[in-house]
């Protein structure tokens, strides 16, 4: 029985404005109705299969469990890294804590933000890894290329394994200039490397031993200290900071021995930008992939994405245009692989469009930015039925609720009381207050904040049920 190991971590620039820091590109449905963490999950329908070990960066715990619940997915493992490290070590922790449910399980490595067109093919494919993990081999998937792509690394066939179902790799290339590419298309014997793995934990586990003995001690201490933190298992802070950075294509694939690969033709793709997610959508007669309130005249062969307003394009062809609430994205389709740096310009200038969306999701719902100035914020709250805020205070806002849809219960100054529909009240700076859904429907209101400072960190929790304080 194969242990899905799902990696959910990144950051989520490459698709920005869409997909930022706070929520990047797998907790977003930019490829279908549900989200590619979702899909992701979705296609281990059929596979004998244990519920999968999902690996979060802490800031998106939140995330991944309400993705969870759509699911209807109860019984997964959430394991929550302090800061990213890379692929090798979140592997290695999820083998670790997948030994401790099963001697020695199989290990399905699978990214969250991964796009696959043939779902029943990727199926195939992972039950002809299986017997060779189970031999003892590291198995990748290679992608039999359509095209020459430059953004994909490859991997290079070896002789043929038994059965003729797969090949020893003979090595890793790194992404090729448009000439190479063309040759390693035209030679039939590289494929592009997909980052997804299958081998038993053992072997893994081992071969870090060997080649990256400082990580596996980290990932170690990291698992031997971890906490339970409501559904969530939280590695040891220090003991995973303390923990080599590395892919596990340079700590162990490249490196060992035991690489092999069984090809895979699925419509892959790892949406590493928006020229890749043109790529796999469908098309108008002039080649433009759009997404809502879209009127494209004399445009050809762009991608438009409107997210809160009307985007009108006019004698316009291969670009990339996406607005968003708070900010708008025009670029080159040839150029979009330069989004890392732009992101990276806002970041130091400190623009929060580089980070965070206007809305923010919480564990209780979310809220969306509508307008900010000097002195004052205005916030749309929803909350989901039964959901409650932190008992909290702040020190430099006071804060006017007016609901606009459901009931909410408000506890503030020693008073708990109910306010329906178009009513409103007062929260004075400093003083301690929770707001609750008590209702079957979802809450909503209006927050106006008024005060000398605004920031999210003028929140001081006094108690949370969602472990925050």
């Amino acid at each position: 029985m194969l242990i899905p190991v799902i990696l959910a971590g990144g950051n989520g620039t490459r698709l920005w404005p869409l997909s930022r820091q706070h929520r990047p590109k797998q907790f977003l449905a930019v490829a279908g109705e549900t989200t590619m963490l979702q899909q992701t999950l979705a296609r281990l329908e059929g596979l004998n299969k244990a519920p999968p070990i999902i690996v979060a960066h802490q800031e998106h715990r939140f995330l991944v469990a309400e993705q969870l619940r759509e699911q209807g997915i109860e019984d997964a493992t959430l394991v929550l890294e302090p800061e990213g490290r890379n692929t090798a070590p979140a592997i290695a922790v999820a083998a670790l804590v997948a030994s401790r449910r099963e001697d020695d399980p199989l290990l399905l490595v699978l990214p969250a933000d991964h796009l696959l067109h043939d779902d029943e093919a990727f199926r195939a494919s992972v039950g002809r890894a299986v017997k060779f993990a189970e031999q003892g081999w590291l198995v990748t998937f290679g992608v039999v290329p359509r095209h020459a792509e430059t953004g994909y690394g490859y991997l290079q066939r070896g002789e043929l394994l038994g059965g003729g179902d797969g090949h020893r790799v003979r090595r890793f290339v790194e992404k090729p200039d448009a000439d190479t590419a063309q040759t390693y298309l035209d030679s039939g014997e590289f494929l592009w490397n997909s980052g997804m793995f299958l081998f038993r934990a053992s072997r893994y586990l081992n071969a870090l031993e060997r080649l990256q003995p400082e990580m596996l001690d980290a990932c170690r201490a990291a698992v031997a200290g971890a906490q339970s933190d409501l559904d969530f298992l939280r590695l040891d802070t220090d003991a995973f900071l303390a923990c080599p950075a590395n892919s596990i294509d340079y700590a162990v694939m490249e490196e060992t021995d035991d690489a092999a690969m069984v090809s895979l033709e699925a419509g892959w793709s790892d949406i590493g930008s928006w020229s890749a997610l043109w790529e796999h959508q469908a098309h108008d007669a002039q080649g433009n992939a759009a997404w809502g309130d879209v009127v494209a005249e004399d445009t050809r062969n762009s991608l438009i994405h409107a997210d809160s307003r009307l985007v009108a394009t006019l004698g316009v062809e291969d670009l990339v245009i996406v607005e968003t609430q708070d900010a708008l994205l025009v670029a080159r389709r040839d150029r979009v692989q330069d989004i890392k740096t732009l992101v990276e310009r806002l970041l130091v200038e400190g623009r929060r469009e580089g980070v965070e969306h206007p809305r923010v999701h919480r564990p209780w719902g979310y809220y969306q930015r509508i307008d900010i100035g000097s002195r004052y914020q205005v916030k749309r709250i929803h909350v989901e039925p039964g959901a409650r805020l932190s008992r909290q205070l702040h020190h430099h806002r006071a804060e006017h609720w007016v609901v606009v849809r459901g009931t909410a219960q408000v506890s503030v100054g020693g008073k708990t009381f109910l306010i329906g529909e178009n009513r409103s009240t007062y929260i004075p700076v400093g003083q301690e207050h929770v707001l609750e859904n008590p209702g079957r429907i979802a809450l909503e209101l209006i927050e106006v904040q008024s005060g000398t400072y605004l920031g999210e960190d003028d929140i001081v929790r006094l108690d949370d049920q969602y472990g925050r304080v």
